[in-house]
């Protein structure tokens, strides 16, 4: 016996299967009626059975089969019988960004910046090679040290803060947008003058002397300590050896300026004149070389410290008073070696104390992240957004929290537990919800799209 009922158009449509491909709406354009879907329990019986036998009347339309291509065998299906599970479709590729705009973004400010120290430099080698270039003819050593001055400056953190004064209260007031951009990426990638100068200082040829050559073995060795792969994976390696090898080259520095200066090639002799060192140039750019690298130890400062662990992942550290926003500060267990750096997180400048979120990171994440710029330019703005993951909430909330015109967003998975009541009681008592979006990778089921 067979029973079949016609289907209205909205539950025929919802019967359909998505992967039939559009069959539905081709089907309900034919000059017939609509199709009814058996159930055979007699495979004996044929598709219209007579009114008298005591059965519910099929309509004596023509069968019509759903199964595509026509023709093909397949068993009746269920009225009842529920659709069948939809296969997810898969993510659609985004359409590949041109070559030119890969490299744009390869070729970020960092690159361009150590591209142009380069360049100057081998174009002073090549007119002195020339013969166009007589300065250099005669100040080979003020050349290298020209340049390793440079490249100290650019990782000395009291010029640079002098240069961020300057960009921030020199542009706050006046600048448009563009101009403020365009400052901020260069004072966040000058790093590319430091490697830049770096190396320039090593591509020119040392008077030969011993002290010259040692001199230029050691700012190599510097170098190749500091390239990424060493300085991601081999942390320490990179501290150590930029650290204690640049000192030792200072000090064969002054080695190559002093004997460079004493000693007459013409003559063959040895004169002691310190009006000639003074009036060197080499001895000034030593000196400052010299200052540059001592400052900064002059400012540390073995100081209390609170430690709260509110998980596995993620200890606060607490310090005493406040700091202004978009500061990072560097702590370490032994002075004389590695110091890692940490955005800090204070109410005001007058707050009692100041907070470091410091992430226990393995080395598969450690490699997955990238340092993040000197956060202390969003003074610079009047207002913005500020997005960070994770332990990356040091380095912004104190922007948000004493900037009332900014906005977070902060992605992190389970964060209140996570970092703990300390963190999450300044997010709550200082920024407001409209002023926000803290996205629970864990309770919404990953990061944003």
């Amino acid at each position: 016996m067979a029973t079949a009922s016609p289907l209205d158009d909205k539950t025929r449509s919802q019967s359909l299967d998505d992967a039939e491909m559009g069959l539905g709406d081709c089907m309900h354009r034919l000059p017939v009626p609509p199709p009814a879907l058996l159930h055979h329990t007699d495979p004996g019986l044929s598709a219209a059975s007579s009114p008298y036998s005591g059965t519910t009347p099929y309509s004596s339309t023509q069968e019509l089969s759903l199964l595509w291509p026509p023709g093909s065998k397949s068993e009746g299906v269920d009225q009842n019988a529920p659709a069948p599970a939809r296969k997810p479709a898969r993510p659609s590729k985004g359409k590949q960004a041109s070559r030119w705009i890969r490299f744009r973004l390869w070729f970020n400010m960092y690159r361009r910046l150590f591209v142009l120290a380069l360049l100057l430099n081998l174009t002073g080698v090549a007119l002195a090679a020339l013969g166009r270039f007589h300065y250099a003819k005669n100040h080979l050593g003020a050349l290298v040290l020209g340049n390793l001055l440079c490249a100290v400056l650019m990782r000395n953190e009291l010029f640079l803060r002098f240069l961020y004064l300057i960009a921030i209260y020199g542009l706050r007031s006046w600048a448009p947008v563009t101009i403020k951009m365009a400052v901020t990426s260069i004072l966040q990638h000058v790093g590319g003058v430091h490697s830049g100068c770096a190396i320039s200082g090593a591509s020119w040829h040392p008077a030969v002397i011993a002290s010259g050559i040692v001199t230029n073995v050691l700012v190599i060795i510097s170098i190749l300590s500091a390239f990424p792969w060493v300085r991601n994976y081999h942390h320490n390696v990179f501290e150590t050896h930029h650290r204690f090898i640049g000192w030792l080259g200072i000090a064969t520095s002054w080695m190559f300026v002093v004997m460079g200066n004493s000693y007459d090639i013409k003559l063959g002799e040895w004169r002691v004149d310190a009006n000639s060192l003074l009036s060197a140039q080499e001895f000034w750019f030593a000196l400052f070389i010299t200052a540059f690298v001592l400052v900064p130890w002059f400012t540390l400062r073995e100081v209390p410290v609170q430690v709260e662990i509110p998980s596995p992942k993620v200890a606060t550290l607490s310090f005493d008073r406040g700091m202004q926003q978009g500061l990072l500060d560097r702590i370490s267990r032994i002075s004389m070696l590695e110091y890692h750096a940490f955005g800090i997180i204070s109410e005001d400048r007058h707050a009692k104390h100041h907070y470091m979120v410091c992430g226990v990171q393995g080395d598969f994440t450690r490699g997955l992240l990238k340092f993040a710029g000197v956060g202390h330019a969003s003074a610079m703005f009047k207002r913005g957004i500020r997005v960070c993951t994770g332990t990356g909430i040091g380095a912004a909330l104190s922007t948000c929290i004493q900037s009332p015109d900014w906005f977070l967003i902060w992605i992190g998975s389970d964060q209140e537990k996570t970092f703990g009541p300390t963190i999450s009681g300044l997010i709550h008592k200082h920024i407001e919800p409209a002023r926000m979006i803290l996205w629970d990778s864990k309770e919404r089921g990953g990061r944003p799209g």
